[in-house]
């Protein structure tokens, strides 16, 4: 099968022959020699290219000609250019790539995506992962399709595509970062396959074949490890009871779904972390990139961003119904005599109360309690710290306020203020919104 046929065959595979497709366009021979052959099937294509703004007037003549190219073809296309502050690094140029992408895929109400990431790309990608030591999964290198994105060309050679190029009078531009060896791709391309070809010179099959049989033995360990995942949660003892190989598996999983960079070190640092505080009540925090920690404490572990204050605060006067972010602040006037109130841990409480004339909000600093049962005041800090609370969900907890005082800390308890002592007026309850 020639490079077009299959083209065409990829297109009838994933239904798209009347999609409205996106194509990634640098200008290169690849993408140049894909969009040329969806050009000439009449596919309803748009050109979308992303000068990254590295290489002054190089970069501006790429986008110039890519530009040129489609005015002269009839073909839709579309540009942006990155801020200068964007950092000069390979995984920081694929983020905004993608980045780029998916907001051009939402702009057009395109169907697809398509990449012209290639054979030859797919083996690079294989021995760069390798000498990363990422492990089987990593092995998986390029996905035919992931999302949105398509790659057509996965089967097709850096030679045929040069080839068909050379017959369609196709002159692909260089982009001359490609010969910069301090980049590990290129130090990959132009320094260790020259010395593997020689040791093996169908090394492409090879290492293609690696990423092939890796991907099946991915599918069959996916499959079992679901039912493992799905058991085990975010429960920290059924995790220490999995084997360490379960238990690598697992946090490896949550990196690769994140998109996140990883090695084994990382992942068993990891692993290590969550086995050293598994039994610790209030719980331990450690960083796992610049705005991403993982906390552990003898229930769950969780990985956790970094949040600020919520600002929002909510006026409460009156009877009825008040949203708060994700929530729904309930607080009905009710007429009976109980025997049972519920839990202080459900978000729910019975109060007794003479008006109306709260705020609903988060926690701030100076913020004082009356807990129930005690005597006198307590500062918020201290009566979070003694209910166990973990620093990263102090400041998500709803709180019902009179000034800096807290009536009640939905989930934890009410204040001495507002207690039932003849008989219960109100009825206070969060809920949380669907979805």
């Amino acid at each position: 099968m020639n490079i077009t046929e299959t083209v065409k065959s990829f297109l009838k595979k994933y239904e798209l022959e009347n999609k409205k497709i996106l194509i990634g366009f640098s200008g290169g021979c690849d993408s140049l020699c894909l969009l040329n052959i969806l050009y000439k099937f009449g596919a309803s294509i748009i050109a979308i290219h992303l000068n990254h703004n590295w290489r002054g007037e190089e970069s501006l003549r790429d986008e110039n000609f890519c530009r040129d190219f489609c005015l002269k073809n009839g073909i839709a296309f579309y540009a942006e250019t990155l801020s200068s502050d964007i950092p000069h690094t390979e995984a920081a140029a694929r983020e905004a790539r993608y980045d780029f992408y998916k907001r051009c895929a939402e702009k057009f109400s395109a169907a697809a995506i398509f990449t012209a990431h290639n054979f030859d790309d797919l083996a690079e990608t294989v021995l760069y992962r390798i000498i990363k030591g990422t492990g089987v999964t990593g092995l998986s290198a390029i996905s035919e399709k992931r999302g949105m994105f398509y790659r057509p060309f996965l089967d097709i050679t850096r030679a045929e595509i040069e080839k068909y190029c050379a017959q369609n009078n196709l002159k692909g531009i260089l982009d001359s970062s490609n010969d910069n060896v301090k980049y590990k791709r290129n130090f990959i391309r132009k320094k260790l396959i020259p010395l593997i070809a020689e040791i093996n010179p169908n090394y492409l099959h090879a290492l293609n074949n690696l990423s092939k049989n890796a991907e099946e033995t991915n599918e069959i360990v996916k499959e079992y490890m679901s039912k493992i995942k799905a058991e085990t949660g975010n429960s920290t003892e059924v995790f220490l009871h999995l084997k360490t190989p379960a238990q690598n598996y697992l946090i490896h999983e949550f990196f690769i779904q994140n998109n996140l960079e990883y090695d084994r070190e990382k992942i068993t640092s990891i692993v290590d972390f969550i086995k050293e505080n598994g039994l610790s009540k209030s719980g331990k925090t450690k960083s796992v990139t610049t705005d991403l920690w993982i906390f552990v404490n003898s229930k769950k572990f969780e990985f956790i961003k970094k949040t600020s204050r919520n600002k929002i605060e909510v006026k409460i006067m009156t009877e009825g119904s008040y949203d708060f972010g994700e929530y729904e602040f309930i607080i009905k006037r009710i007429n009976e005599n109980l025997t049972e109130f519920p839990k202080d841990s459900e978000m729910r409480a019975y109060v007794e109360l003479s008006n109306i004339n709260f705020t609903l909000r988060n926690r701030k600093d100076g913020d004082i309690i009356y807990p129930l049962g005690a005597h006198g005041s307590q500062k918020l800090k201290k009566y979070l710290n003694e209910k166990k609370i973990p620093n990263h969900e102090k400041d998500l907890i709803p709180l019902l306020c009179c000034g800096k005082e807290i009536l009640w800390a939905a989930g934890l308890g009410i204040s001495e203020k507002i207690k039932v002592v003849n008989k219960p007026t109100h009825m206070i309850r969060l809920i949380k919104k669907e979805g």
